[in-house]
This record gives structure tokens, sequence and C-alpha cells, in this order.
């Protein structure tokens, strides 16, 4: 189906809009009032804009507060519709829309309402245009579309159609499902958006909380299905109000926004994507690193063992168990030569890594250029929204070319037998917790879920000693990847907030002690946290005076237990060692203020 993007969703001057909204793939878009208002272009040559960029104006909005209103002022809204209708000739589009009063003169008459919607449809007939005739979910007497639907029904005009947008439609909790008894020749134009679930005046969340479908709580893509079964067939158009959007960069916001679509089609049947291919695993998390020295100290002492060179590269491999760590002292980029250690880039065990990136590509995931000797095994990757580079390889796999053939061993072999005989030490990459720009955290939980196959879970606020910080999951089912998202609490708070690599054990104590005795260094935790600890969950004295010294942190869920302690910061990365037990699920969610102000606390 065709694509459109109302210019309100992104952020700048009219041209900037519709030329991010070309480039990203688009094929049209709503004009927004606004919009041209402010624009210096006559509308001759916005319409002459659109047409070089191949863009068509699908529609033009709003009009407000027509209907069901005494007759002087609907004689008034006359005269101002037949102007806008002389502008759309000029704009060259043929569908307004009309929202549903607000007025405090409109009166609660449906009778009323459908004749001047009829009168409106006729003047609107004489310039070959449609009226697409929409319930706001805070209108003043109409505000449901089955209510919208019924005056369009009762005005019996062939130029009189309806508007439904998912976000009023679904805010308000009405069931979708009767738009199937909607002629689709009767629904003029589609609205998308999400929200996330919010307790709140629903104007302000219309206003301020809009986002892509697939980036919130609503289930937009049930929505979309009633549409299209009732026989819609124009184009699927995103109308997003949102106050980070506003700011953001609008070529990187159209892109998120033709992804959306993309998945969303997806899921309904109506467009086929390369299929997605879950990744089974973190193969490796890559440091980028201007000083090599404490970073090599660091692994070290968690046990890691440097067990390979890359043949062409200032790439070093460690290994333990089944956790890899790279550590790349090449020209660094900005964040590394800012922060001296940064997490640039993750390797994900993919069963088909050619497919991955085939899927990656088709929905708009950046292919990153990669300098290859011959040789070297072929690597796909892609940008995440944060920057970091994601691959998608093969570990030691008969069948795949394997990743690590590019690293010559160093003589040195990580050695398990010790680890087996008294089960400390680490196994595997747990989790991996990634900042992400305060304006792209959205986009991030889309990209995850849709390019890689993720699930997401709900976001949660967790409280920082300088603000709340918002977190949002993203995991294979079977917990064989886990990715945390995190956001600060608002622009440039982001910039050297620490990134970190969960490592996983069965004996944290053990493995806690081995890292101490090794000379590492674990974040000190304050007493009362385990005062509170104590009562909370009736650990012996003995328990909890073990973890106080160690600054082990203790979980509960309804699956199981959660200990896990934070090793210091290099650059921007530290390194939690975690022992789930019993199949805990969480990531110490009621732990990270106790951790961040730690962290805040100490400077090692």
């Amino acid at each position: 189906m065709r694509t459109s993007i109302a210019t309100v969703s992104l952020s700048g001057p009219l041209t900037e809009k519709l030329t991010a909204a070309a480039r990203a793939g688009f094929d049209g878009v709503e004009i927004f009032e606004n919009d041209l208002l402010t624009s210096p272009l006559t509308p001759e040559e916005i319409r002459t804009r659109c047409a070089d960029l191949g863009l068509t104006i699908d529609l033009y909005q709003p009009m407000r507060d027509i209907e069901a209103v005494p007759d002087e002022e609907f004689a008034r809204n006359l005269r101002r519709a037949e102007h806008k209708f002389r502008l759309m000739r000029r704009l060259g589009t043929d569908t307004v829309l009309v929202c549903s009063s607000v007025s405090p003169n409109a009166v609660d008459d449906d009778a009323l309402a459908a004749a001047q919607l009829r009168q409106l449809a006729d003047l609107a007939a004489e310039y070959d245009i449609r009226v697409a005739y929409e319930a706001l979910a805070w209108g003043r007497h109409v505000n449901t579309y089955d209510h919208a639907w019924r005056i369009v029904e009762a005005a019996d005009h062939p130029a009189l159609g309806l508007c439904l947008d998912s976000f009023h439609i679904l805010a308000r909790g009405s069931d979708p499902k009767a738009i199937e008894d909607i002629p689709g020749e009767k629904i003029y134009f589609l609205q998308l958006a999400d929200a996330p679930q919010l307790a709140m005046d629903v104007l302000q969340w219309s206003r301020h909380y809009r986002c892509f479908p697939g980036q919130g709580g609503l289930d937009v893509a049930g929505f979309l299905g009633h549409v299209i079964r009732a026989g819609y067939d124009g184009p699927l158009s995103l109308e997003i109000f949102n106050d980070v959007f506003r700011q953001a960069d609008a070529a990187t916001t159209a892109v998120d926004a033709l992804r959306s679509l993309l998945v969303l089609q997806e899921s309904t049947g109506v467009h086929a994507s390369p299929a997605p291919v879950v990744p089974t695993g973190v193969a490796f998390a890559e440091l980028v690193t201007t000083d090599v020295e404490p970073t090599a100290e660091l692994l070290t002492a968690l046990g890691f063992t440097r067990t390979g060179r890359h043949h062409g590269k200032p790439v070093d491999l460690w290994e333990q168990g089944e956790a890899r760590i790279l550590v790349n002292t090449g020209p660094s980029g900005p964040a590394a030569r800012r922060d001296g250690t940064v997490l640039a880039a993750l390797g994900l065990e993919s069963p088909d890594p050619a497919a991955a990136a085939q899927r990656a590509e088709a929905l708009l995931a950046p292919v990153l250029p990669r300098r290859r000797a011959p040789g070297d095994v072929p690597l796909s990757s892609v940008a995440a929204p944060d920057g970091t580079a994601l691959f998608f390889c093969a570990t030691r796999r008969p069948e795949l070319p394997s990743w690590t053939e590019d690293f010559e061993p160093t003589g040195q072999e990580f050695d398990s037998s010790a680890q087996e005989a008294d089960g400390h030490g680490i196994h595997h990459i747990d989790h991996l917790a990634l900042t992400q720009p305060w304006h792209q955290f959205d986009e991030a939980t889309l990209f995850h879920r849709g390019v890689l196959g993720l699930d997401a879970q709900d976001s949660v606020d967790v409280a920082d000693p300088y603000g709340l910080l918002r977190s949002r999951a993203v995991s294979t089912a079977d917990g064989s990847v886990r990715i945390a998202l995190g956001v600060g609490p608002g622009p440039g708070d982001d910039l050297g907030r620490p990134q970190h690599i969960a490592l996983a054990c069965d004996d944290l104590v053990t493995t806690a002690r081995r890292f101490c005795e090794a000379g590492g260094h674990l974040l000190p935790i304050p007493a009362n946290y385990y005062d509170d600890l104590a009562a909370r969950y009736g650990l012996s004295e003995e328990e909890w005076s073990v973890y106080q010294k160690l600054g082990i942190l203790y979980d509960r869920d309804a699956y199981g237990t959660l200990r896990h302690c934070y090793t210091r910061t290099v650059g921007r990365v530290f390194f939690e060692l975690v022992q789930r037990d019993g199949g805990y699920r969480g990531y110490g969610a009621p732990n990270a203020p106790v951790r961040l102000a730690a962290q805040r606390a100490v400077a090692f």
C-alpha cells in the first residue's frame, strides 16, 4: 500500500520536511495547515516541489469547528471552507480533513451536523474535493468513529466520507471491529499512530506522546487489519504529535517512520519483507579504546584470556567460556577519544547471517562500510540508532565461516578445567545495556523489534540522583540475547553515561572473590541497602554480610532470584557479574537506583 506522513510529524521548515519524507521513501504527505502558513513558498511552488521529489499531496488538514453550529456561524464556516478549497486546488490535493467540533457553540444535534456536513460536501464537490470527517477523541459531541459514521451515513453525500485515526479510536478504548461494517469506499483516509499506555487527559496524551506504530502500547496492527478488511485501499499515513520528534533530525525521524510502516504492513500481511532472522546469542562485544592497559587489567582480573590477534587490524580477542570481548585500539571515533573506552559493536550469533543482513537492509538499517582484506571472513554489519555496529555472524560452526578465523592464536587458551572443577567463572554474555540518544529511544525499540525480531518488555523509570532514567529491555524468547535500552532525562544526558556488559556465572560469590583477589575492584554499596535487604527478603545475617562485603545486590521475581555486582568503570564501560537462579527474567531494576547513586558517589 502507498505510504504517507503528515508534515506535523517532522521537525523543521516545510521544505526540509518534504525532502526528509522523500529521501526516506514515502509516497506522499499530508500538508498540515501551520506548515503551509509559515512557508515562504506559494501553494503552486509547494505543489511543484512535491512533484519534483516524487511526493503526492494526499491530504490537507485540518478544518476545525465546522458542523452543528448556529446558521450565522455556519455561513462564516462555509466562506472559510471555500477559501481553503481554492487553496487546495492550487496545491493539487483533493481531500480535506474536517475534525469533529470542539467549539463551545456546537450543539448536540446529529441531524444538524449531517445537514451542515452535506452542505459542506456540496461546496467541496464544486472544486472536485472530498471531505474526510474525523471524530476527535475529545470532540465536544462526536468523539467516536461509529458516531461519526452515523452522521456521514445520514448525510449521504458522495463527496463526504470518514477519516479514521488509530489514536482517536484506540485511546478511547473503542472496539475497532465494527470498522469492518463500514464500506471501504467511504473510508477516505487513514491516519496511524501509536502511544505508550498513560493515565492522563486524552488531549495532552495525543498532543505530546504519540509515537510510530510498534513503539507504544496500542494495538495498531489489529486496528489496521479491521480497516483493510473493510476494503480500504488508500494510503497508510502517519500523524504523530511528539515533543521529541519535533526536536529531532527530520531525516532520521522520517526513516524511522517508514520503517514502522514496513513492520506494520508485514504484521498484517500487506507487505512482505525478508523474514526475521532472530539471533541465537551474543558472539562478541567490541570495545574501542585509546588506552588498552586499564581495559586489559580489568579483563584479566575477570578471568579472561587474550587468545587471538586480528591478522590485519589492531584488535585483540579475549575469551572466557562462551563470553568473548574484542578490544580495538585502532583509530577511534569521537566517543572513544572523549571517553577513553566505549562499547562500539556487537556480534550477534545468527542462524543465517546473510538473510539477517538482507532483513536489516530491507527495513532501512544503514549498512556500514567495512574495510576487508583478502582472506577476511565476510561479515555484514548495520548501524543501530545509537551508532552501535551490529554484526551478523557465526562462531565456530562447521556449516558457516567463523569470524574467529580472522584472529591468529596468541598461544594462550582459556583453561576451562578450573572453571568446571569448582563452578566459578564466567560462561557467557548475559545482557548488554546501551544508552540511547535522548531523541532516539523509541526508534531504538522499534529497530530492535523490527530488524532483529526481539520482543520488547514494558518500559520502566529508574531513579538517578539527577533525574529519572527510562529503560526498556528487548530480548529473544529464551533470553539468549538480552539488550537493555536506556535514556537519560533530557537532551545531552546520554553523553558520557556508562554502558555496561553483564557477564553470566553460576557462583557469583566465588567469582567475585576471585576477581578481587586478582586485583579487581567492585562497586561498594551503602550499608543502608543491606539493612533494607535483610528486612525485605529475610536473608540470614551470614548471607547478607557476605553480599555487603563484596558489594553484591539481590532481587527476586516470580521465576527466581538474581545476584549481581559491578566492576569499576573504564572510560564509559563497566562490567556486571550476574547469577540467575530458577529462571529469573528481569535485570535487577529495583537495585538500579542504588547502583546509579553508588557510581555517582565513587570515583575509581
